[in-house]
């Protein structure tokens, strides 16, 4: 609980060296994690991407996915459904590929039957192939120059050694959110990539307001010169707080959004919006500490300068140890204090009383007889 108190009242100190090693490994098996699934499951995308139809029609209240998906068997096998339910009704979803494009009307129909209404009341939402390549093609593009753009800058204003690290965190936090999103079959839409422009730029907020400090710092605004592990560890205690408290602050509003109009509103759009804004915050904030951080000081520690000052610390530890000085001064100042009659050295370095040849206090001088 002290650590905590001292976390919230501003006043930690935290060796973050080790830690970065544990969250170095543990992101290494996330990313790799991530990796292995999006090869071997992919992502649910949307027919924003891929092209499709999507049919949404009245049901009543038992109908089943099971049951729409034998009496919709035109969709085809591949298709996807799912209730929606809103305010005032319950509908019944059937998301399906470009190949069901060509049974459109025959889709609609049974869906219709299946909910005991006309066809005029079958809302039917078509993408043709081609639009969805061209949505993909410009969500890519637009990610590639994010990275480029926030690299320049970063290299401009800060150092390039931060814009690396920054750059290569952002990138942690994508593969982190689409390994999640390929584990649970979350959708990803148009909706999905805008919120990760949105979590890349909290991300790099926090891992700005880290850097900002190592390099304040960095310039001998600490009064002394520190290595790199040690400089950008006593900037992250000056700076945790402010994390903490930007995360909460949202966090909690995007929660918000995902409980209350995701699943209690049934806002599907504001769904997917919020899900990967809530898993993209968690992960940027994790990635600014345990990411960005250690990596500058990976970087920093291969400087021709930051390398001699190394070997120069570790040459002087190493003629420390071969002298023996610390047993060289205990020896000293036993001498010093159980020498016969000597007295021991005051804090100044000077004796505290005169010390006579044979030990013990001085005689008084014999006064003068008067005449």
């Amino acid at each position: 609980m002290s650590v905590l108190r001292e976390i919230f009242t501003g006043r930690s100190n935290i060796d973050f060296r080790p830690k970065w090693r544990i969250g170095l490994a543990v992101s290494a098996f996330l990313v790799v994690a991530s990796i292995l699934l999006l090869l071997l499951r992919g992502l649910n995308l949307s027919i924003d991407f891929e092209g499709g139809g999507i049919w949404e029609a009245p049901v009543p209240e038992d109908v089943s996915v099971a049951e729409a998906r034998d009496a919709v068997s035109a969709a085809g096998a591949d298709a996807r459904f799912t209730v929606v339910n809103t305010s005032s009704s319950r509908l019944m979803q059937v998301q399906a590929g470009s190949a069901a494009l060509e049974n459109s009307d025959e889709i609609a129909e049974q869906l219709a039957a299946l909910g005991e209404v006309s066809t005029d009341d079958v809302n039917v939402s078509q993408i043709g192939p081609t639009w969805g390549d061209q949505i993909t093609s410009k969500a890519v593009r637009a990610l590639i120059f994010f990275f480029i753009a926030v690299a320049f800058y970063l290299a401009w204003r800060l150092e390039w050694r931060m814009a690396v690290g920054a750059v290569a965190a952002v990138v942690h936090d994508l593969v982190i959110v689409a390994g999640v999103y390929s584990l649970f079959g979350f959708e990803v839409s148009p909706a999905t990539v805008i919120a990760l422009l949105t979590i890349l730029g909290y991300s790099l907020y926090d891992t700005v307001v880290v850097y900002d400090k190592v390099l304040e710092n960095d310039r001998g605004l600490l009064g002394e010169r520190l290595e790199p592990g040690e400089l950008v560890s006593a900037s992250m205690n000056q700076v945790l707080m402010r994390s903490i408290n930007t995360t909460i602050t949202t966090v909690l509003p995007v929660l918000s959004m995902l409980v209350i109009g995701g699943f209690l509103l049934g806002g599907t759009g504001l769904q997917d919006f919020a899900l990967a804004l809530f898993i993209g915050l968690i992960s940027g904030t994790y990635s600014s500490i345990f990411i960005a951080a250690p990596l500058l000081v990976w970087l920093k520690e291969r400087e021709p300068e930051a390398r001699r000052a190394a070997a120069i610390e570790a040459r002087r530890k190493a003629r420390l140890a071969r002298s023996g000085s610390e047993d060289i001064d205990d020896e000293v100042e036993g001498v010093v204090a159980g020498a016969g009659g000597a007295t021991p050295l005051s804090t100044d370095g000077y004796d505290t009383r005169l010390v006579t040849p044979g030990g013990g206090p001085p005689r008084p001088r014999k006064k003068g007889r008067r005449r």
